[in-house]
């Protein structure tokens, strides 16, 4: 390891020997499945909480926001700054529903409201969207790192991995969210320390710093004109409220912590807890980024030349930080990839379990949900692996890229499926069907008409390729689901929906 100090070292080791003392310790309490998934219903809410917002801040937030901030500027927060404006409308609601009418998957919901097929066209949304966001998220890591040690991808790859399987597999739920509290601090300080280092380290102190990085534009959420075919501030506002209500209202990994806590109660102030304690951490990243714009552009120190946007941040860490602060980073680091990841295994798990093995063997016994909770957990680190593995033997995306497209066409639409069973007692599954369908169909126009392999348009139709941003995609999709659906479903006849299923429901019990 050629860049890092023994103590460094030290530093890093004993975070990972805590993470896996941390899966030894629970190893012994799962004793059933729902132990297993859904904890011992003692966990506080703040504990809850931070897991939620560890889970939330992954190592791609920790790398990619910084760069970004680094190469343009803060657009891409305004996405993070739309959840608590989205959630405070919605969260009252979604939390005592879901822990009312379903037992473990969050697509138990969408069976009730819309029938089978709904729920496995949405479980396996899911499983594809976090299977290919996990092996992203550890060839990411994993790369960063070995740019700090001079250690090989590999070897973190495979040495993460274990760490982070043994975690999920030992410890279930429980183990994942002590853990995530912990790496959730780590996190917080790692990114304070780094502020504090690039606002001190300059000889202007804090004021020219921050002046400076308001004057180079690098504190900025636009360009502001009304547009969706570029990136600007009211494509990430509407890009932003869609991502709220998929991650709060469809995602696992968040609905699954609501199942844990003691009450409805402890579950929105655990949801309120997660959401303010992402936002200033986000920020936090990113002002990371503008800082870094400053340190390098203003005459000060110097950096390599061709280095790209994202490798900035790595390079200042290996060559700024002080001893110590180094292992405090990787450690930070190392953290963000677990939190994010042993929570994605977990829930892909209960999933499988669930929403497949359950429905294939209806009468089996809690010890083998159990068992089978365990062996999917291992599936899934292996895969995670393996997709991690193939990035670095294809130097990037690759074939993974056409993979990973062909994901997002048939996982597309779920939160309008989310809104349409909530608002609406009149929508039915036929109806949903056909939505589903034309969104499926309109997915694949706009993903491959705007995808390019080897500077190549995967579908080209001239004038007609889809002309706006591709973060509109997700929000087009959900629409079409939501109107075509609906009006669809004024077609067929059906019995009104359960309004147990709905907000009226919940509504008129508050009365």
């Amino acid at each position: 390891m050629q860049h890092l100090h023994w103590i460094d070292i030290l530093i890093v080791i004993i975070s990972i020997i805590i993470t896996l003392g941390t899966g030894f310790y629970f190893a012994n309490k799962q004793k059933s499945a729902e132990q297993y998934f859904a904890g011992s219903k003692n966990i506080p809410a703040w504990a809850i909480g931070m897991s939620i917002f560890a889970t939330l801040i992954s190592s791609v937030t920790f790398l990619a926001y910084p760069a970004a901030a680094y190469k343009s500027n803060w657009i891409l927060l305004v996405q993070g700054l739309m959840v608590p404006v989205v959630l405070l409308g919605f969260i009252w609601f979604i939390v005592p529903l879901f822990r009312k009418v379903i037992r473990l998957s969050t697509y138990e919901y969408f069976e009730r409201r819309f029938g089978f097929f709904t729920r496995m066209y949405s479980s396996i949304a899911f499983i594809l969207t976090h299977f290919s966001k996990m092996g992203t998220v550890l060839y990411l890591v994993s790369l960063a790192l070995s740019s700090l040690t001079g250690f090989p991808v590999t070897g973190f790859i495979i040495s993460l991995s274990i760490v982070i399987l043994l975690l999920t597999l030992l410890g279930g739920i429980e183990a994942v969210i002590w853990m995530d509290v912990i790496q959730g601090f780590l996190l917080i300080g790692g990114g304070l320390l780094c502020v504090g280092i690039l606002l001190f380290q300059s000889e202007g102190g804090p004021t020219y710093m921050l002046t400076e990085a308001f004057n180079m534009k690098k504190i900025d959420v636009g360009p502001y004109n009304f547009s969706f075919v570029e990136l600007t501030f009211w494509v990430m506002v509407v890009n932003g409220a869609f991502y709220t209500l998929q991650k709060y209202g469809t995602d696992q990994t968040i609905v699954q912590r609501y199942l844990t806590a003691k009450s409805d109660k402890d579950a929105k102030r655990a949801a309120y807890i997660g959401v303010f304690a992402s936002v200033p951490v986000w920020t936090l990243f990113m002002l990371i980024g503008s800082l870094l714009y400053v340190f390098y552009n203003s005459g000060g120190a110097v950096l390599p030349t061709d280095m790209k946007a994202d490798q900035v941040f790595p390079y200042f860490i290996s060559t700024q930080l002080p001893v110590g602060a180094v292992g405090l980073v990787m450690a930070a680091l190392i953290a963000a990839a677990v939190s994010s990841l042993d929570s994605d295994m977990n829930c892909m798990a209960a999933i499988g379990v669930e929403d497949f093995y359950q429905k294939l063997k209806p009468n089996c016994s809690d010890k083998e949900r159990l068992f089978m909770g365990r062996l999917l957990v291992l599936f899934s680190g292996i895969a995670m692996t393996i997709v991690a593995l193939l990035y670095v033997a294809w130097e990037g995306e690759g074939v993974l890229g056409i993979v990973f497209q062909l994901y997002a066409i048939f996982s597309a639409g779920v939160v309008g499926i989310f809104l349409l069973g909530l608002f609406s007692t009149r929508a039915n599954k036929q109806g949903l069907h056909i939505g589903l369908a034309v969104c499926v169909l309109f997915t694949a126009y706009a993903v491959l008409t705007t995808t390019k392999i080897d500077d190549v348009l995967m579908l080209d139709l001239g004038q007609y390729n889809f002309p706006q941003h591709k973060y509109m995609l997700g929000v087009y999709s959900h629409l079409i689901v939501l109107v075509v659906g609906y009006t669809a479903s004024l077609f067929f006849k059906s019995e009104p929906a359960d309004k147990e299923l709905t907000i009226y429901g919940y509504l008129k019990e508050k009365q």
